[in-house]
């Protein structure tokens, strides 16, 4: 991905088969299918790929057993099945991770064990393993730090866990593969329009603040959080879409969890689910389901999240963590297809995905979770056929390999989530394989990478979503920042004053992410 080239596409192209209006999971997904499908497809996001709710899940590729406790019994089977066909397509960025959920109650173990019985069994053949009891002995060996006092056993059960930016940005990759052009810092302001009908988006690129205008047959709203926004630029009395969640994750170090598998805690003091997964060398735990009136680009973690988080975490943990065990603290938000129940509670809100076409024509895409990300871009593409009169092909993604696609992919390898270019990588230097933090892995070689080849264009880029320290740890993050901005400024021949600037930009983001 090189965002010059992508201008120089933009200039040369007098209209496009379909613009996608924002590039996390969702607009990603169908940039990938309609490039796929033959579509002439240009993706804009106004700040960086994967800069709002996609590079702040739970880290997880899942069905959802919470869905199946309240009865959405369609959502868990499209998410069990497209969690198969994503682990089958990115096997360098998805993989198998064993959850205990420990029991305290006589009949805790059979309760879940017959419910995870059907979630294994709805799986079918795309299954990653059976779930199975486990005696009181078996669970402590599984969670050596899981809390003692009354364990009765537990029951172990499979799920996906990945890196959701590396996903961005490799779902970026094959998108560019497939013939579609993408931008980041490129805001839509307005759109143009013909009888009514719109025909086209008016846009600034932030990064020299020209505005432009271009011509589409269609456009396609996948902005998350943010839909009612460009809705409204469509329709200015349009009533809401979205109900935004928030939710909140901690992380903490390893020795909190002490072993490769996760502990799912199935009840809550709010009656949510808790996870405390391992990822990257730490443990990521939560996470919260707070309803939020306004979407902001940096949402921020409240306090009562924050000890709800330590409180339920503790109780299930012999070592229990308190705020200054926290390296890093990320909230995202949840975009919810609105229903028309206003008194229904976030956590009661359907996961499922809903596509909208307005009277001008305009698409949205609201709702949905990363894990049927594909799913969503199938539904939406199939709609961008009918809106724009093109034929109607098939969708093959299905079948399609994420890039970097690697089978023999090895996790304890630093450069993994890099898939077939880590080889690449380390031989853009000899002298720059060497990390520059102890806490997590960062080369400058990755960052000539996200520089050249992944459309990084900011600090913030390389520190947040290409490489993920500022998520394992903004403290170490804040230390390194520095020497990054000067090695990303060498090879895009900047000086001192891009790096000052960089870091002054960057300061309040990471403060967001410290307690």
């Amino acid at each position: 991905m090189n965002r010059n080239e992508s201008l120089y596409h933009l200039d040369q192209t007098p209209e496009w088969d379909l613009v996608v209006i924002g590039g996390g999971a969702s607009g990603l997904g169908i940039a990938v299918d309609a490039a796929n499908r033959g579509l002439k497809t240009l993706l804009l996001e106004k700040n960086d790929f994967a800069k709002g709710t996609s590079s702040r899940s739970t880290k997880l590729v899942h069905g959802g057993v919470r869905y199946l406790q309240n009865g959405d019994i369609s959502l868990v089977i499209e998410a069990l099945r497209e969690r198969g066909i994503m682990r089958k397509n990115a096997p360098h960025l998805v993989r198998d991770l064993s959850f205990v959920i420990p029991s305290y109650e006589w009949w805790s173990s059979p309760f879940y064990g017959l419910g995870l019985k059907v979630y294994d069994m709805m799986a079918g053949k795309l299954g990653l393993g059976p779930s199975t009891l486990l005696d009181k002995d078996e669970t402590l060996s599984h969670i050596p730090n899981v809390n003692k006092e009354g364990l009765k056993g537990g029951v172990i059960y499979h799920d996906g866990q990945f890196d959701d930016a590396r996903m961005a940005i490799s779902l970026a990759l094959t998108a560019t593969k497939e013939g579609a052009t993408l931008l980041n810092y490129v805001e839509v302001i307005g759109f143009t329009k013909e009888n009514d009908l719109i025909n086209g988006v008016d846009f600034i690129d932030r990064l020299n603040e020209q505005k432009k205008s271009i011509s589409a047959k269609v456009i396609v709203n996948a902005t998350g959080v943010f839909s009612d926004e460009i809705v409204r630029m469509d329709q200015k009395n349009a009533k809401p879409l979205i109900r935004p969640s928030q939710g909140v994750h901690l992380v903490l170090e390893k020795k909190f969890l002490d072993g490769p598998h996760a502990i799912m805690v199935p009840h809550t003091s709010d009656g949510r689910v808790l996870f405390a997964v391992p990822w990257n060398g730490s443990v990521v735990v939560g996470t919260t389901d707070t309803p939020i009136d306004s979407s902001l680009e940096e949402p921020i973690a409240l306090e009562q999240e924050i000890d709800f988080i330590l409180e339920n975490a503790g109780a299930y943990m012999t070592k229990k963590p308190k705020r200054s065990d926290v390296k890093s603290v990320f909230a995202g938000l949840r975009p919810l297809a609105a229903s028309n129940n206003k008194k229904e509670s976030t956590k009661e809100v359907s996961r499922h995905h809903k596509i909208t076409v307005s009277t001008s024509g305009l698409i949205s895409v609201l709702g949905g979770k990363w894990t049927t990300y594909r799913k969503i871009a199938e539904d939406a593409v199939n709609t961008v056929q009918l809106v724009g009169g093109f034929s109607e092909k098939k969708c093959n993604t299905e079948t399609l390999a994420i890039h970097g696609y690697d089978p023999t992919t090895n996790w304890s390898e630093p450069l993994h989530c890099y898939g077939t270019e880590r080889e690449k990588i380390k031989a853009l230097d000899a002298a720059g394989n060497t990390s520059l933090s102890k806490k997590f892995h960062l080369t400058k070689n990755q960052i000539h990478w996200a520089v050249k080849e992944e459309m990084a264009v900011c600090l913030e880029d390389v520190l947040a979503r290409r490489s993920r320290g500022l998520f394992i740890d903004a403290y170490e993050t804040e230390k390194i920042a520095p020497k990054v901005a000067e090695i990303m400024a060498s090879f895009i021949e900047k000086d001192s004053n891009w790096v000052e600037h960089q870091l002054k930009i960057f300061k309040p983001v990471l403060k967001n992410y410290q307690l």
